[in-house]
């Protein structure tokens, strides 16, 4: 994910790039599939629903078509016929009422039959009742649906999360992928909970109420179809207009949310360093780009909801004027009319109601496409099925001509070679950049070799599964890592076994965080969050320590464990680092050369390769890279004391 697609990710810069809607719209659609038999009842419960819903007002017709047979039959005397009357009236000279009154079934002399109206009304009652119960279903049908789906979505996510290789976080903002993994899902989620039953629904009685209209008129029905090309063409217009602005809002919701978790994680260094008020600037420099992308994506999409209402009042107007036509010549009567006003408008609301959701829908599918990003970022070689591994873990490890590479037009390790015995210890110094730690990432395959390889007992790493190869590595980084718990959950975290408050005591005392564990007002069941509140940065990093040594490994590795730490700590620790490493293979980066006198070997790198190796009284007689490294610190030292 190189180019722009890395920027993109990184929240570097904004990309315009338009959303493929349709691609993205149909993979949404996809993740349904495990739900096919919850779509297929909401699918019945909505198309009966709507059915009945469509019959409502053709039943309501015939009552108007009853209550207004009656007022004229009561006209008229009995004992004549309906053709006898329009005859009559036609002898008379009033043939246009005698035309309009040829489509209504009145019995002259005979007035409103209120049984048959209350019968045809009841029976329109039931059926809105079981329509708006089965509607009911239908919501629930849904909400079914959709929480299932982004359940197994947030559950992507996170085994996506753990395939992706080390290279895609440190290219990307940890907010921005926090902002993927929660807010577009939520929207993801709050978007098909207000539409996807609801646009079935439209959908479905557009459907159902064209076949009606047909039904009732098939001319009324080409009427109210005249307004369908222009409701499509305002439709289409605004959605291309605002989904742009719906992929840029979302866009700057993630560099926002990246901001602001940087600023929080690092308030202390921004109030040391003053840098108050230029925060303060990003962030409404975001803020205002949010607000803009926000606005845009809003206003486009909220104009189509009026301009559809405004399409939906011309096709009222044609279909009651021809209606009113269609009456007078006898053609239609006055309940067929009404109830293909009621169809009319039937027809137009959710063809509105799909125009007010556009901005509902393009959002949504804006987060989903950013969801689909991730999803589909490049994750790291799967491991070999089945993994081989070493007939016994003894800690030998050898790099064969091993060459590295962050970038491909930069080297960085070339054509390295190393063998560490086991149980012996290797130091690794060097200036920053030199690569060391990417040594170490290349060990634990965090990164792959760009070329050689490196095996432990003679096992190529690259053939054995990651979970088998780090689990007999133990590992303390400079940059502690704590989570939100106890201090004993924090120190357990380092066994793949369940653990005794013994043995996590044990390990706490062998790293010399006993003591102060204990003077904590809880002690062990002291709660820290994940910034380790409540304790200094040198307890944070024994209680690393103490993880490692319950790991109980076959590897260790410390890079600058003991940077953290007091000088009378950073003794003990190294008595406990030398017992814990009794019988272990062991790599050290260290800066402070004290700390790494007694190793086996030491290896120097500058710029990737190795440039001196061997003990440390070899090196200093050696008066080469190492001896300049070891006086500098030594000068050093002698200045800071005096």
């Amino acid at each position: 994910m190189a180019g722009p697609m890395g920027r993109m990710m990184a929240g570097t810069g904004p990309d315009h790039r338009s959303l493929d809607f349709k691609v993205s719209g149909r993979r949404l659609v996809a993740q349904f599939k495990p739900e096919r038999l919850t779509i297929y009842a909401l699918l019945f419960c909505v198309v009966v629903s709507v059915g009945l819903s469509v019959a409502g007002p053709k039943i309501l017709g015939e009552a108007t078509d009853l209550v207004f047979a009656g007022i004229v039959g009561r006209q008229f005397e009995s004992g004549m016929t309906k053709e006898q009357v329009l005859a009559a009236m036609r002898e008379r000279g009033d043939s246009e009422i005698a035309d309009m009154l040829r489509s209504t079934d009145f019995t002259p002399g005979q007035g409103i039959d209120f049984g048959a109206v209350g019968n045809v009304l009841l029976f329109a009652l039931v059926v809105f009742v079981v329509a708006g119960l089965l509607m009911a279903v239908a919501t629930r049908l849904v909400n079914r649906a959709v929480n299932r789906t982004m359940y197994r979505m947030r559950e992507d996510v996170q085994v996506k999360l753990s395939r992706l290789p080390l290279s895609y976080f440190d290219r990307s903002r940890r907010g921005e992928v926090l902002s993927r993994a929660t807010n577009d899902i939520d929207n993801i989620g709050q978007t098909l909970q207000q539409s996807m039953g609801q646009l079935i629904n439209s959908v479905l009685t557009i459907i159902g109420v064209l076949a009606m209209m047909f039904w009732v008129s098939w001319l009324l029905a080409l009427v109210a179809l005249v307004t369908v090309p222009l409701s499509f063409f305002v439709a289409t217009r605004v959605g291309k207009r605002s989904q742009p602005h719906f992929v840029q809002q979302w866009r700057s919701t993630g560099k926002l949310n990246a901001h602001v978790e940087e600023m929080y994680t690092g308030h202390t260094l921004v109030k040391v360093f003053g840098r108050q008020e230029e925060s303060a600037k990003q962030f409404a420099e975001q803020n205002d780009a949010l607000y803009e992308a926000g606005f845009k994506a809003q206003f486009n999409s909220g104009v189509m909801q009026p301009l559809m209402l405004f399409v939906s009042n011309i096709n009222y107007v044609l279909v009651a004027v021809v209606g009113g036509l269609r009456v007078a010549s006898g053609s239609l009567s006055i309940g067929d009319v009404q109830a293909f006003i009621q169809y009319s408008r039937q027809f137009s609301m959710p063809l509105t109601q799909v125009a007010s959701m556009a901005n509902l829908v393009q959002s949504g599918v804006a987060s989903a496409e950013r969801i689909f990003e991730l999803l589909d970022a490049e994750e790291q070689d799967a491991d070999p099925v089945p993994g081989v591994r070493p007939e016994e873990l003894r800690g030998r490890v050898a790099l064969e001509q091993v060459s590295f590479r962050y970038d491909p037009e930069k080297p960085l390790i070339e054509d390295l070679s190393l063998t560490v015995e086991p149980g012996h210890t290797v130091a690794i110094v060097g200036p920053t950049g030199a690569g060391k730690t990417t040594l170490v990432n290349l060990l634990m395959r965090f990164y792959d070799v760009s070329s050689g390889r490196i095996t432990l007992d003679g096992v190529d790493i690259s053939r054995m599964s990651r979970d088998e190869l780090r689990a007999g590595i133990g590992m303390v980084l400079q940059d502690t890592w704590l989570f939100g718990g106890t201090i004993a959950e924090n120190i357990a975290y380092g066994a793949a076994r369940e653990v005794t408050r013994g043995e996590i005591e044990e390990a706490a005392r062998a790293a010399h965080a006993d003591r102060f564990i204990r003077t904590l007002p809880e002690g062990y069941d002291t709660v820290i969050d994940d910034e380790g509140s409540g304790v200094s940065a040198g307890e944070k990093q024994l209680i690393t320590i103490a993880r490692a040594f319950l790991s109980d490994p076959v590897i260790l590795v410390l890079d600058e464990a003991t940077s953290s730490v007091d000088t009378r700590t950073e003794v003990l620790i190294q008595k406990a680092m030398a017992k814990l490493a009794h019988g272990r293979t062991s790599f050290v980066i260290a800066h402070r050369l004290s700390t790494i006198r007694d190793a086996d070997t030491i290896l120097v790198m500058e710029n990737g390769s190795i440039v001196e190796q061997g003990a440390h009284g070899e090196l200093l007689a050696a008066d080469g890279a190492y001896a300049r490294l070891y006086k500098a610190q030594f000068a050093q030292a002698v200045a800071e004391v005096d």
